[in-house]
């Protein structure tokens, strides 16, 4: 993967946890100016989604950016709005970083 699909992936990501940040905040306090906000980061997000799999392909472009965000919301759930998540929830993470990491892994000489 490249440096530039990298930003893009990390830029989508972030875009999508502040998307999803609003929604939290737009579930206990409404606001329509709120719920807008969130729309169009989730556009843009999508916008930048589209430059990971053009150079990626659906199914690693996708997986990668699931379990980003997996990391991602799960972190900002436990730091910003004060979740904790069980054991299990714990495990599952761990375990979707180790998925990831398969599925990313080069495959050497393999095309």
């Amino acid at each position: 993967m490249n440096p530039v699909v990298l930003f893009y992936l990390a830029a989508s990501t972030g875009v999508f946890m502040v998307a999803n940040s609003l929604l939290k905040i737009y579930a206990a306090k409404s606001g329509s100016l709120t719920l807008s906000a969130s729309l169009a980061c989730f556009c843009v997000g999508n916008y930048l989604m589209v430059r990971v799999m053009r150079e990626n392909g659906l199914g690693l472009a996708l997986a990668l950016s699931l379990v980003f965000q997996l990391v991602a919301i799960t972190v900002i759930a436990f730091a910003v709005f004060g979740e904790r998540p069980t054991g299990l929830q714990v495990a599952g993470v761990v375990l979707g970083i180790v998925s990831i990491s398969m599925i990313a892994w080069p495959q050497g000489g393999a095309s």
